[in-house]
C-alpha cells in the first residue's frame, strides 16, 4: 500500500519530479542494485531539509536512513542541486523578462549557530556575540541563488567577497559587472579583490542615526532570500560536520523554492 503523503512532498509533485530527474540520475533510472525509488529518497531528503530533523528520526515509511543519507552525500557532491538551480533560475529569469543571466548581484552573510557537530570548525562572531558558521550568499537582483560559501564566523565579510564574486562569475560566465553589499563589505582592500574577479563592488549605507530595519534599496532583495532559506529548518543551525553538507542542504532549498516558482510552466 503507497504510504501518506507528507506536507513536503508537494515540493517534488509529478511535474516537478520528472523535470528534476535527469538532473539526479548518477547511474541508470532502474539498476539492479536498487531497491529504492529514487522519488522516494529524494522526498526523503526533503523532508529532512523542511524538518530538520537527524537522518536517524526519518519516518519508518520512507527508504532507511542510511540509504537516504548516502544518496544525499552523492548528490551533493556531483553539485546536482547547484547545477538544477543554475538552469531553473535561467528559465525565472527569463519568464520575468529578464537576459538569462544577471549582471548584478546582491551578496550578504548570516551566521548560523554551531552545534556538537559543526563546533571544531567554528568561531565566534563579534558583532553578533554568536559561535558559529558564516554563510557567504549571493544572488542576482531577483533574489535567485547564485553561490554560497560557509567559514568560521570570526571570519570577516569583506574577506571572502572575492571568492564569491569568482564562484559567480564561473556560475554565469562572467557577466556579472557589479556587486551590491552592506556597510559590512566597506575597504579599499574589498574593493581591490572583486575587481580581480571583474567586478564592481557598490556598498549601500544605512542613513545615519537611524535604529531599527530599513527597506534598503536593492540590498533587501539578499536579506529576503536569506529568510526564504532559514525557513528550511535544517538550515536553521549549522548541523552539519562537513561544511560542503550544509553548502548542498542550501542548494537543496534554493532548488526547491526556484521550482516552486516555476510550477506552472512545467504543468
Amino acid at each position: 500500500m503507497r504510504r501518506r503523503g507528507y506536507p513536503s512532498d508537494a515540493d517534488a509533485d509529478d511535474d516537478t519530479y520528472f523535470f528534476l530527474l535527469p538532473y539526479l540520475l548518477l547511474s541508470p533510472e532502474d539498476p539492479k542494485q536498487r531497491k529504492y525509488p529514487i522519488r522516494d529518497v529524494l522526498n526523503a531528503l526533503v523532508w529532512v531539509a523542511r524538518t530538520g530533523a537527524q537522518w536517524a528520526y526519518l519516518p519508518h515509511d520512507f527508504p532507511p536512513a542510511e540509504t537516504v543519507r548516502q544518496q544525499t552525500h552523492r548528490w551533493f557532491a556531483a553539485a546536482c542541486f547547484q547545477s538544477t538551480a543554475h538552469d531553473v533560475r535561467l528559465l525565472c529569469r527569463v519568464e520575468k523578462g529578464r537576459h538569462g543571466e544577471p549582471t548584478a548581484i546582491i551578496i550578504d552573510s548570516r551566521t548560523l549557530h554551531s552545534t556538537p557537530e559543526s563546533g571544531h570548525r567554528t568561531g565566534v562572531d563579534g558583532a553578533k556575540k554568536r559561535k558559529g558558521t558564516k554563510v557567504h550568499l549571493a544572488v542576482d537582483t531577483l533574489g535567485h541563488f547564485l553561490a554560497v560559501l560557509t567559514t568560521p564566523a570570526n571570519e570577516q565579510d569583506r574577506a571572502q567577497v572575492k571568492d564569491l564574486c569568482l564562484e559567480v562569475q564561473e556560475v554565469t560566465g562572467e557577466t556579472v559587472q557589479v556587486a551590491f553589499a552592506d556597510q559590512g563589505y566597506t575597504g579599499t582592500q574589498a574593493a581591490l579583490d572583486v575587481t580581480q574577479a571583474g567586478v564592481k563592488l557598490v556598498v549601500v549605507k544605512r542613513p545615519e542615526a537611524t535604529k531599527g530595519f530599513i527597506l534598503l534599496p536593492t540590498r533587501w532583495v539578499v536579506e529576503r532570500s536569506l529568510v526564504w532559506l532559514a525557513r528550511f529548518r535544517r538550515l536553521g543551525r549549522d548541523l552539519e560536520r562537513l561544511p560542503s553538507t550544509l553548502v548542498g542542504f542550501h542548494a537543496l532549498a534554493a532548488c526547491v523554492l526556484l521550482c516552486n516558482n516555476l510550477k506552472p510552466l512545467f504543468a
